[in-house]
């Protein structure tokens, strides 16, 4: 999972003096403790002394570091996100029946028939026209969510000219693997009329196993540059995590992707030969390493646990059952008004607006169900980031800098349904949790405020 622990990230600022909640200690012990740790290079916040470790007043420490009107702001703009993705859905479908309506779809399927060309390239012509018009048509509403409400929450580096560059390659990979795509699922659909549901969803997972296995060599070099990370102690780290747990390591690479944002990730992507653990150059420069190495231990636990294969079937499952609605509800959509707009089934090449349109509601409703999957499996990565990288603290950390674009602290029924991540609060809970069960003599962390993406 290629995105599974985004995280963003400031540099933090420098720690303030250890906390001394024990009588009898001077200062000058505590200048010696400080001296110690920051010459071994240890973690950078102040230590507070306690009899026994109480775990929710460690979680509150952390979750104090992220002061008001940075929770209120991260707290709208997730808010609005969750919102905007329902919006988003909706707005997929008013497009595609402004699409139908225009009739350019039938037009150009009458017309390529009439010349006598195959049935695959008709389709694949039609898709092709759909998906680039609903891209241009969408695109303004894209350019007000993805780029300018980024910016407005200090979130987009990128010039307006740099974003829409790096979507125009999007869009034109669209074409080529969307079209693709569904012309093969038109081809399933009029080779298994009754069970063409059940096979495309079959051939939808296969393709998603393809994608998973090129992407990290082919597609993502075209978004960003990549780079062998440097010898060192991150990279000494993560060779000795990755050896631990039976992971190659023979590409650990840094990518530059403080050009598009601040947030910092890190992923173990590929499949078999095309394995590798990259890291975005924000990650590398902005966190210690015990942050970095709680991070890139989270992502080891997805190619340990085989999420990716666990994604694909769940995938493969949540799309076979959207399918088989639709192979129900679509021909009900066509009879009430698509035959007045030249329709003549499911199947036909023109009816793409009635499947995507029906396939972007059906999503929606699954959300939660798909939101549930993910989470579980982000839940099970972080536990095993926690046992691999033993770094309690620097994983509290890394969750925390979530505060600028999640919201920290969500209700339950909320982070239930609408979130495909533990909360921060819930993640730092378990650190701590894991640190009292886990380090002996276990102190609390009082971390430095955390710093402002924009700078208020």
């Amino acid at each position: 999972m290629a995105n599974a622990f985004r995280l963003d990230l400031q540099r933090t600022a420098a720690a303030p003096m250890p906390r001394n909640d024990k009588p009898g200690v001077g200062m000058t012990s505590v200048r010696k403790i400080g001296s110690a740790m920051a010459m071994s290079g240890a973690f950078l916040p102040s230590l507070a002394r306690a009899a026994t470790f109480d775990v929710d007043h460690a979680t509150a420490l952390y979750l104090a570091a992220l002061g008001p009107a940075a929770r209120a702001r991260s707290d709208a703009y997730f808010d609005g996100h969750v919102w905007l993705n329902a919006v988003s859905a909706l707005m997929t479908v008013l497009v595609s029946w402004l699409i139908l309506r225009s009739g350019v779809l039938v037009r150009l399927r009458d017309a390529m028939r009439r010349r006598g060309w195959r049935p695959w390239v008709v389709m694949l012509a039609v898709a092709v026209v759909f998906l680039a018009c609903l891209m241009v048509l969408e695109l303004p509403w894209s350019i007000i969510i993805d780029f300018f409400r980024e910016r407005r929450f200090g979130l987009m580096n990128q010039s307006f000219g740099g974003w829409l560059g790096d979507q125009a390659i999007a869009a034109l990979l669209t074409l080529i693997v969307g079209g693709a795509g569904l012309t093969v699922i038109n081809a399933v659909m009029r080779a298994f009329p009754r069970r063409w549901w059940l096979v495309g969803a079959g051939v939808v997972g296969a393709m998603v196993a393809v994608i998973s296995l090129l992407t990290p060599v082919f597609v993502m070099p075209l978004f960003n540059t990549y780079s062998e990370l440097p010898a060192g102690p991150l990279r000494t780290r993560i060779v000795a995590m990755a050896g631990a747990n039976h992971i190659p390591a023979d590409h650990i690479q840094v990518f530059d992707a403080s050009r598009q944002s601040d947030r910092i990730s890190a992923n173990v992507s590929g499949i078999g030969p095309t394995v590798r653990i990259s890291l975005t150059d924000n990650l590398v420069k902005r966190t210690s390493v015990a942050e970095a190495a709680a991070v890139v231990g989270h992502e080891m636990g997805h190619y340990v646990l085989h999420h990716v294969w666990r994604a694909i079937v769940a995938m493969t499952i949540l799309t076979g059952l959207e399918l088989w609605l639709l192979a129900r509800l679509g021909p009900a959509a066509i009879v009430l008004g698509g035959r007045r707009h030249g329709l003549r089934g499911l199947d036909d090449p023109a009816a793409l607006p009635v499947l995507i349109g029906g396939l972007s509601l059906l999503s929606l409703l699954f959300l939660p169900l798909s939101n549930t999957v993910t989470r579980v499996a982000e839940s099970q990565a972080d536990s095993f980031g926690l046992e691999t990288a033993r770094e309690p603290d620097g994983f509290a950390l890394a969750a925390m800098k979530l505060s600028t674009y999640r919201k920290i602290a969500p209700p339950p029924l909320e982070e239930a349904l609408f979130y495909d991540h533990p909360s921060g609060q819930t993640r730092v809970h378990k650190a701590m949790q894991w640190k009292k069960d886990h380090v002996p003599g276990a102190t609390e962390v009082v971390p430095p405020p955390l710093p402002d993406p924009i700078g208020h």
